[in-house]
Order: C-alpha cells, then structure tokens, then sequence
C-alpha cells in the first residue's frame, strides 16, 4: 500500500481514479479547489505555492498523481490568466516540492501536445518532430513536459507523464469547456442545437479505461516514461456526432456542420502500443459501447426522460 495524495481528485477523472486507487488498497488524499466533505481533503489552489507547500509539511507521499489543472481550448482562451496560473505555474510548484520531499510524481499531460502533426502520434514525436501546438491549453501542456524533463535532468525529479485522449465518460459534467463527446450528448439529449467539425478525427478513451490505466503506473513507475493512454479505434466526429443522434433515435436538424476548425489540430490518431507493453493498458469500451453508459448517466444526473 501507497500512500499518494492526486490533485484534482475531485475531477471527471480524478474522482473516479481516487475511487479505484483505494480499491486497490493505497491510502489516497485528495487536493482541489472546491469544498468537499472528504475527510482526506486539502482545499488548495495549486498556483499557490504555501498552499501546497503546507500539505507536504505535514504529510509525507510516496506518490503524487498531478491531475489539477485548467482543462481545455476555449477556456485556455477565454481564462488564458487562469489557465496559465493553474498549468504553468502550478507545475512547477509541484516540481519545486517534489525536489524537496522526494516523492514520485504521475503528471496528466494531453494529446494537444502534438498539435499540427498528422500521422500516428507516438510518444517520440513532440521532441524529435517539433510539431506546432495550436492553442494556449496545448502549449501550456508542452511548456508543463518541458519543465518536468528540466527537472528530471538538473534535480533528479522522478516523474512519468500521460497523455489523455479524448477520455469521456459517466462523471463529465456538461461546460462548454468540456469534452466534444460531453458535449454532443448534452446537446442532443437537451434537443438544443450544436455545431459538428466534419473534417476532424479523433481517438477516443472510455473514462474506466483510462482510470485503470493509470493507477496501474504505481506498480509499474519508470521514471521519465511518457505515455498515450488512449482507445485504439479512430473515429470522425461527424460519426460521433450520428452515433448520439442514433442511440437517441432523433434526427440532425439542430445540428450544423462545420468544416475545419482553426486551432484546433485536425486528426487525433494515438500509438498504444507503450502502455500496452508497460502498463496493461487495455481499452475494453468502444465508443459504440461507451456512449450508451455516457448518455444514461447524463439522463439519471440531468433527470431527463
């Protein structure tokens, strides 16, 4: 048993990670920013440094899984201060702490670190392709990988970085700001109109999926690893969008189509094959599977018929 504190334990996928690491039998503290009647809860704002630093003064991790942070393209953009603060700064005040009280270190990076590149995205490619990251959310996630390889290099920090692909899932709560699959489902079963990008493809990864993953890194750390946790199947989003519509059995009149969206990169295609190999990543929920359980957990929580 581990003791492992994850910072926005509190998310769509922190909560559920949480929930599966003590399953497992690991003593888990949680850290976010909203009020919670856990009992192994830290409020915390992660851009504040004594925050966290106060949390490590009385209580010693093995591991940390650094989950917190501000998610997204448009609100990157629309709360570019906030964003920056929470993934920029908040980073490398993890890092600062990790330097001083030697724990491990899982950080959740994302796919938007690819950016413009168009072939299948292997773990190798930011560094050894220099793809162009298109928005602010994606290059604060560059900037966060950099920072951790800096610190690994010149301190010895231990840190494995993940990076999720289109996780969704029961658990999402609907913002603007969330998943494409979010926010498909939200707007089809509320039979308001949204917009579908048609030329863009994407990997996607049923949240059970990723959790387990991830908290299978605990017993499996190679310091300096990174990792793509994502499905193996590829889809447009224009079929994502017809599978909602589909399992809902109403039509597309509310929906208008949209060719390319600009800064945002166009295909998602993820390799695998290193959390296979290292981690036992398996993805047993396709999207056919998976939007049926996103969509009847939206209908319970929204009470919708």
């Amino acid at each position: 048993m581990a003791k492992i504190l994850v910072t926005g334990g509190l998310g769509a996928v922190g909560a559920p990670l949480v929930e599966e690491l003590e399953l497992r039998g690991h003593d888990v503290w949680v850290a976010d920013l909203p009020w919670s009647e856990r009992e192994k809860y830290f409020r915390c704002d992660v851009s504040k440094y004594r925050q966290l630093a106060s949390i490590f003064e009385s209580h010693d991790f093995e591991y940390v899984y650094h989950l917190a942070a501000e998610f997204g393209r448009k609100n990157g953009e629309d709360f570019f201060e906030t964003m920056w603060g929470s993934n920029a700064v908040g980073t490398k005040n993890m890092l600062r702490l990790q330097q001083e009280h030697d724990f491990r270190m899982i950080f959740s990076s994302s796919s938007e670190v690819y950016g413009d590149y168009d072939d299948v995205m292997e773990e190798s490619v930011p560094l050894e392709k220099g793809p162009r990251q298109l928005n602010d959310y994606a290059i604060s996630k560059w900037v966060n990988e950099q920072q951790i390889l800096n610190a690994a290099d010149r301190h010895g920090n231990e840190t494995v970085r993940v990076r999720f692909f289109n996780t969704y899932g029961p658990g999402e709560k609907y913002s603007e700001y969330r998943s494409v699959v979010c926010k498909f489902c939200y707007h089809a079963l509320h039979d308001n109109p949204y917009h579908v990008y048609e030329n863009h493809h994407r990997s996607f990864t049923y949240i059970g999926d990723t959790v387990r993953t991830l908290a299978n890194i605990v017993d499996s750390f190679e310091p300096g690893e990174v990792y793509n946790i994502a499905g193996e199947e590829y889809w447009g989003i224009k079929e994502l969008s017809d599978m909602i519509l589909d399992y809902l059995d109403k039509d597309d009149d509310k929906v208008e189509y949209r060719g390319t969206e600009e800064h945002n990169t166009l295909n998602k295609r993820a390799s695998v094959e290193k959390a296979k190999d290292d981690l036992g990543h398996e993805a047993t929920i396709d999207l056919e599977k998976g939007i049926p359980k996103t969509i009847d957990w939206m209908r319970e929580y929204y009470d919708v018929e």
